[in-house]
């Protein structure tokens, strides 16, 4: 059986290279490419592929949302995500948006081989290391290492909304970008402040940029 795959990343390069590397599996066939969540929505209107290998970082656009999207869209789909960013910070939420797998790009082609047949087959694919964090969280031994893992306690929204004040957006800014009042994103930045033990807008906004930087 051919299992038919599409790629949504930013880089056309990295793309190019991952659809040579999956190709050289008999049973994948690449059958579309977009870089953004217009392509990516765009693309599944006209085919349905048993598998979209998602990258979280495209452009200002939140890959955690598209991948809600894409799942709302294709429910058939099953969902690997493919990314820069630290397991640590994301691999939880990208299962809870809906994908069934985690995977981080430095990891070695064989292991993303092994992520994608793991993924196609029905199961859940996380690294060893991600998997034992995690059970060690359920089990409620989990002890923070820096004051970073605290970002775990922000929702999605609220992440989001870090991630821009990390990447250098203010508060008209962001309000734009995501089609909220101001007034709510000052809300979020209140609570973010809370959660986070910020004394103050800077500290924040701080804290945002090097936690952006690390998560890459």
């Amino acid at each position: 059986m051919e299992y038919s795959v599409i790629i949504i990343d930013d880089h056309p390069l990295f793309s190019r290279g991952l659809t040579q590397l999956i190709e050289t599996q008999k049973c994948y066939k690449v059958i579309g490419t977009a870089k953004d969540r217009m392509e990516a929505l765009s693309l599944l209107n006209n085919v349905t592929p048993n598998l979209a290998i998602v990258d979280l970082n495209l452009g200002q656009e939140d890959g955690l949302e598209l991948i809600k999207d894409l799942i709302a869209l294709q429910p058939k789909t099953k969902v690997l995500v493919l990314s820069m960013h630290d397991e640590r910070f994301y691999a939880e939420r990208a299962l809870k948006a809906g994908a069934r797998g985690y995977i981080m790009k430095e990891e070695a082609e064989t292991q993303v081989i092994n992520a994608i047949q793991t993924v196609i087959n029905g199961e859940i694919y996380l690294s060893q290391k991600e998997k034992k964090r995690l059970l060690e969280a359920t089990k409620g031994n989990g002890v923070p290492t820096d004051n970073f893992d605290t970002i775990n306690s922000l929702s999605d929204r609220q992440l989001q909304i870090f991630v821009l004040i990390g990447r250098g957006l203010g508060t008209v800014d962001i309000a734009a970008k995501l089609n909220l009042s101001i007034k709510t994103i000052d809300t979020h930045k209140e609570n973010i402040k809370a959660k986070l033990h910020c004394a103050s807008s800077g500290e924040l906004r701080q804290m945002a940029i090097e936690w952006t930087n690390k998560a890459k």
